[in-house]
């Protein structure tokens, strides 16, 4: 066996290289300090037009609506999340009837647009009301608010679904065959060992899926829904004044910069045995 007898000196660091401008360097500058423009400029111009009258008017109907987003978003993720998960097995049986049916549900809610979905609900669920009024929901479609959780409910139980699915998917087989072989029962064993590591797995797609899910609750304000976007059409409609909508935006902003900073807390405080 071959040895060192004489150690290598230190050597000096190499020298630093000197970072050219590239085009593409320069172009993100250029686009970078064109939007910090723009941001001083929108922020110059909330202050300069800034009107005492219209904000105590229509400030609480903003705080209200925020209100109603907010309900209408945690009540459909959260429904949505219990549907997912008897739909996620289903997904996964071998049943072929079973099978196809939720596939044909995941892929028929995927693949249309979410106000497509709140449009059926409201407008045709009334043509069939002599049925719905004979098994006695028609007091629950007949409130825009609840059509539109409805349509979001079987929306995000959707795409829910298909994360709960490849979530238990992605945990080897190994795991079920060492609980196996430690007599574990399968419920135990998907309750203590499949479904936590599952859930590290899902963690990320579930929070970029209630991220789109606020976003797109703006929609039920075509339905007469005065969620933070109804609201915001309201106030259009009585001042004229395009800023309405501005606040409206910096309200989805703030809920959304929320929702991903806390998401990304709980994320790592959940993976917190995951680092090295």
């Amino acid at each position: 066996m071959s040895y060192a007898e004489v150690l290598i000196p230190a050597q000096p660091a190499p020298p630093e290289t000197m970072k050219r401008f590239s085009k593409a360097r320069v172009a993100g500058y250029f686009f970078l300090a064109l939007w910090a423009l723009l941001g001083v400029a929108l922020i110059a111009m909330m202050i300069t037009n800034w009107d005492n009258a219209k904000f105590f008017k229509f400030g609480p109907r903003f705080l209200h609506g925020l209100w109603i987003t907010a309900k209408l978003v945690g009540l459909s993720f959260v429904f949505g999340a219990i549907l997912s998960i008897p739909l996620a097995f289903a997904r996964m049986s071998k049943n072929r009837v079973l099978n196809g049916l939720t596939y044909c549900y995941v892929y028929l809610f995927r693949g249309t647009p979410l106000l497509a979905q709140i449009f059926m609900v409201y407008y045709g669920f009334p043509q069939a009301r002599g049925f719905i009024d004979s098994i006695g929901l028609w007091w629950f479609f007949r409130d825009p608010f609840n059509c539109g959780l409805f349509a979001m409910t079987l929306n995000t139980a959707a795409y829910q679904t298909e994360i709960v699915r490849a979530a238990i998917q992605s945990v080897h087989h190994g795991q079920s065959e060492a609980a196996a072989s430690l007599g574990l029962h399968k419920l135990v064993t998907f309750y203590k060992v499949i479904l936590p590591q599952a859930l590290i797995v899902a963690l990320r797609p579930y929070g970029n899926e209630i991220i789109l899910l606020i976003k797109s609750s703006a929609i039920v304000s075509i339905i007469t829904v005065y969620d933070l976007m109804g609201e915001t059409r309201y106030a259009f409609s009585q001042t004229y004044d395009y800023q309405t909508y501005l606040w409206a935006a910096i309200f989805y902003l703030f809920i959304v910069e929320i929702m991903r900073n806390g998401w990304a807390r709980m994320e790592a405080y959940l993976t917190r045995h995951l680092r090295r």
